[in-house]
């Protein structure tokens, strides 16, 4: 049932030379991997003004300052993950980065920052998508945790399907939004210069504000900078681009920034020119497309439409780059080699489905309502950025390739800025961001935990070719065979126990409830096998667990001082169908679990298929 349940959901499997087939182009790669930066116009300016307007609304005007230095940022970063993209063609972005030239800890920092980002990520796209829904029918309100949950489950469940579906339903939201955009900033120019829009500024540009400050400023533009989120994901997944891999990735990244600066731009310029004030009850973006569209018309919600669309589905650019940054962790040894693995569909399916239980366990902490971690969010993001960016420096120098003074140039400008915008957000934001102090050194610990234990475990299965391995040559071997009741399973285990063992013991573990059926047993245990020794077991507490680990651990001390192995076998029948194993008791696999923790024990299973 499940299996085919499985098939309906995600699909049927690929064969791995399917690989190829499953990779990206330009244009379904900026569909899934844009959708978290293109998203960001919707709030972005909203962001900047409404920091600004806390002053005063003639303050609005220094949103075209701040949107132009926002726009430096995103020209540095753009070209400095370009130069990541060709000197790390195999992803991980900044952790890689970060690694090769701001050694191990750098590189655990960067990388642990982006994973707790791409949950983040997750966890406000969905919570913003369902706002836009709930804004449309306030009657949903009430429900806005278990729709984001859904909508979480919903892009999971589209993402086990393999990069190519997903992809293919992406298209849709992202590029409506980008045609609704482009339409809404083109027809606003245009009515602009044909004068039909009236100028409504609030205040001239270069208009002096009293009371204006350098910290509000950086505050304002430490705001907007949210826009650059998701600029990084593309540098995370060059190994998902069709070849060449490099040129596809790099130019799909130049068209996302293209995209991102000529929307943030113009629509921060619309909202000054049209003197847009932000308010709690009409988002900026959608003040804008009434002014330009003339009213709510058909225009006017295919915009609000495609807003919602693309806010929802923005998580996806959190399940594109999270996998590949996890399958490099992992493969470094940092987390769990499970992130390696590949699905049915060719994706890394623990990823994605780790990213979606972390994100809803977000939501559900915070009821839905994750404004309160923008500014954590933003620390996540701008943190890899200064490592990648500073570590590309450090990557010139050593190589001194063609221009590399001017390409480290560049790095050193995006470096300084997301620099100094990391210290404002903990100066000015310290008691929202205050948990990155202490999550990041419980993230690094974790990491090297996790890599102590890989090392430790290669270096005590490596073989090595000048050492010989020592084989314990044993003078016999006892079989101890769990037994129950006496059924055709346990006669089957015990026959099966004497051809393997030279001494066989039957272990029967009685309880207070019932006196006479453990007699019973007994009796009809020593008519079957009068040859097979039998041990009753009394536990008054009713545990089984607990007696069978001392038995064993008795046997298996005598058993060491005559040379024997010792080898526990445990009977179970196994239903012909899968889901018929929930009706019963699951003590097998208590035991088998328990057991195994016993150094210098074997346990083996002995099933027996029922057939009906």
């Amino acid at each position: 049932m499940w299996r085919y349940l499985k098939r309906l959901l995600i699909g049927k499997p690929l064969k791995t030379l399917d690989e190829g087939q499953a990779n990206l182009t330009k244009f379904k790669g900026l569909a899934l991997l844009s959708s978290d930066a293109l998203s960001s116009v919707a709030y972005g300016t909203e962001q900047i003004t409404t920091t600004l307007v806390a002053l005063s609304t003639a303050a609005i005007w220094y949103s075209l300052p701040i949107a132009g230095i926002v726009l430096v940022l995103l020209f540095a970063i753009t070209l400095s993950y370009r130069q990541i993209i060709r000197a790390y063609p195999n992803g991980g972005g900044a952790y890689v980065v970060a690694t090769k030239n701001w050694g191990q800890n750098g590189g655990l920092i960067a990388g642990g920052s982006l994973l707790v980002d791409y949950m983040l990520t997750v966890a406000v796209s969905t919570t913003s998508g369902t706002e836009a829904i709930t804004s449309a029918i306030p009657s949903l309100l009430p429900y806005s945790v278990p729709i984001s949950v859904i909508i979480v489950i919903a892009i999971m469940m589209l993402n086990l399907r393999g990069l190519s579906e997903s992809a293919n339903f992406l298209t849709i939201p992202v590029y409506f939004f980008v045609i609704m955009i482009v339409v809404m900033i083109v027809w606003g120019l245009i009515n602009i210069v044909t004068g039909h829009v009236a100028y409504n500024a609030t205040a001239d540009y270069g208009t002096p504000v009293a009371g204006m400050s350098a910290v509000l400023f950086i505050r304002a533009f430490s705001a907007g900078s949210s826009s650059l989120t998701g600029v990084e994901a593309i540098s995370n997944a060059v190994p998902n681009f069709k070849e060449p891999k490099i040129k596809n990735a790099a130019n799909t990244l130049a068209i996302m920034s293209l995209l991102l600066a000529a929307f943030f731009g113009g629509i921060t310029f619309l909202s000054f020119y049209f003197g847009i004030v932000p308010n709690g009850r009409v988002t900026v973006l959608s003040q804008i497309g009434s002014a330009v569209f003339g009213g709510h018309g058909v225009a006017f919600y295919l915009l609000q439409l495609s807003t919602a669309m693309i806010l929802a589905v923005a998580a996806n650019t959190g399940f594109s780059a999270f996998p590949m940054l996890a399958f490099n962790m992992a493969k470094d040894k940092f987390l769990p080699h499970a992130f390696m693995d590949r699905g049915d569909r060719l994706g890394y399916s623990n990823g994605i489905i780790a990213l979606a239980v972390g994100a809803i366990i977000m939501i559900l902490i915070f009821h839905g309502e994750t404004n309160m971690l923008i500014p954590l969010y933003a620390v996540g993001v701008f943190v890899p950025f200064t490592l990648s960016q500073s570590g590309m420096i450090i990557h010139w120098f050593r190589e001194r390739e063609g221009h590399w003074v001017s390409k480290s140039s560049i790095n050193f400008v995006g470096a300084a800025i997301s620099l100094a915008l990391v210290c404002f957000l903990f100066w000015q934001h310290f008691w929202n961001v205050w948990p990155y102090l202490i999550i990041m050194p419980l993230l690094i610990w974790m990491f090297y935990k996790i890599h102590q234990h890989y090392l430790s475990v290669g270096e005590q299965l490596r073989v090595y070719e000048k050492t010989k391995v020592q084989l314990h040559d044993y003078d016999g071997a006892t079989v101890i065979v769990l037994v129950g009741n006496v059924t055709r399973v346990t006669k089957g285990a015990i026959n099966y126990a004497r051809s393997i063992g030279d001494y066989v013991i039957a272990m029967h573990v009685s309880f207070d409830e019932n006196p006479g059926k453990e007699h019973k047993t007994a009796n009809e245990f020593k008519i079957e096998f009068p040859d097979v020794r039998f041990v009753d077991i009394h536990s008054s507490y009713r545990s089984v667990a607990q007696p069978t680990v001392r038995f064993v651990d008795i046997i298996a001390k005598r058993a060491a001082d005559r040379n024997y192995s010792v080898t526990v076998l445990v009977p179970q029948f196994i239903p012909r169908k899968p889901w018929q194993r929930i009706l019963h008791n699951q003590t097998s696999l208590r035991l088998r679990t328990i057991l195994n923790s016993r150094e210098n024990v074997i346990v083996s299973s002995y099933n027996y298929h029922l057939n009906k």
